[in-house]
């Protein structure tokens, strides 16, 4: 019997990595051409890491997405992680349908229609947009990716741990901040993780919610590719992808060296047992 990938199996993997993971590399690239043509080489440099930081426009805008992202995804994963907590733990209640329908919604809401009723709601109120509708909006539609991702971790967590310390004496308060949220922090930092993410790439919501004391760095991109690419896109492309790798493998090396500790702990507790 043949051991090992097929061919086949070699060929789609490869191929599929290319097709996700090349157009970044060769944006990586160019962003240290010496050429003001994005298309043509011509050499190595930096320097257009020095003008960017003379694009004030840019950099502001930057800014304001960093902001936007990170205070969102904060706000989405504290509704989201407790919207997950009354999904799981709850039980049938009067009205649940309606709530796990309006957590879901923007999951399969298009974000046109999702924008336009926001501006909507905001000219309602007489809400003046910028910076704020922005994070509003984009906690919306963030919320309810962190709920999946929290509740598919609630899924199989053991009560009887929970049971155990309460019936210590535990208040369910410290119940849930020493062993419920330790146990399902993994999830919970996967939800941040996606929810900054999404914020960081939306470009459609935020077009209807901004106003003009607040742009965000994917609109700037957008009108500004409208007129040509130039090179300090790339460059400000490369600094973005370059923090997100950074945060990401971070996450993922504390995330994996606590679930380390844990079984650690878990196989000590057993042998003391």
């Amino acid at each position: 019997m043949r051991q090992g990938p097929s061919w086949f199996n070699v060929t789609s993997l490869v191929l599929g990595f290319s097709f996700l993971y090349l157009p970044i590399v060769l944006l990586v690239i160019y962003s240290f051409n010496d050429s003001r043509l994005v298309t043509v080489w011509g050499g190595f440099s930096t320097r257009w890491y020095g003008t960017l930081l003379g694009n004030q426009q840019l950099l502001d805008a930057a800014w304001v997405t960093v902001r936007v992202a990170f205070a969102s995804a904060t706000i989405a994963t504290v509704l989201g992680t407790l919207a997950a907590l009354v999904l799981v733990r709850s039980g049938r209640f009067a009205g649940r349908s309606l709530f796990s329908g309006m957590v879901y919604a923007p999951l399969v809401m298009p974000e046109v229609i999702l924008g336009l009723s926001l501006l909507l709601l905001f000219v309602a109120i007489d809400q003046a947009r910028g910076f704020w509708t922005i994070m509003i909006a984009h906690t919306t539609f963030a919320m309810c990716y962190v709920a999946v991702v929290v509740q598919s971790r609630l899924a199989g967590f053991d009560r009887s741990l929970e049971e155990a310390a309460q019936d210590l004496g535990c208040p369910p308060a410290r119940t849930f901040l020493s062993i419920t949220l330790p146990i399902i922090l993994p999830g919970v930092v996967a939800g941040w993780m996606l929810a900054f993410t999404l914020s960081l790439d939306d470009l459609v919501i935020a077009s209807f919610t901004t106003g003009p004391e607040a742009t965000t760095l994917p609109m700037k991109i957008y009108s500004q590719v409208r007129l040509g690419v130039t090179p300090e896109i790339n460059a400000i492309c490369t600094i973005l992808v370059g923090v997100v790798t950074v945060v990401v493998v971070f996450t993922s090396l504390l995330t994996k060296r606590r679930e380390v500790r844990r079984a650690q702990d878990m196989r000590q507790a057993e042998a003391q047992a």
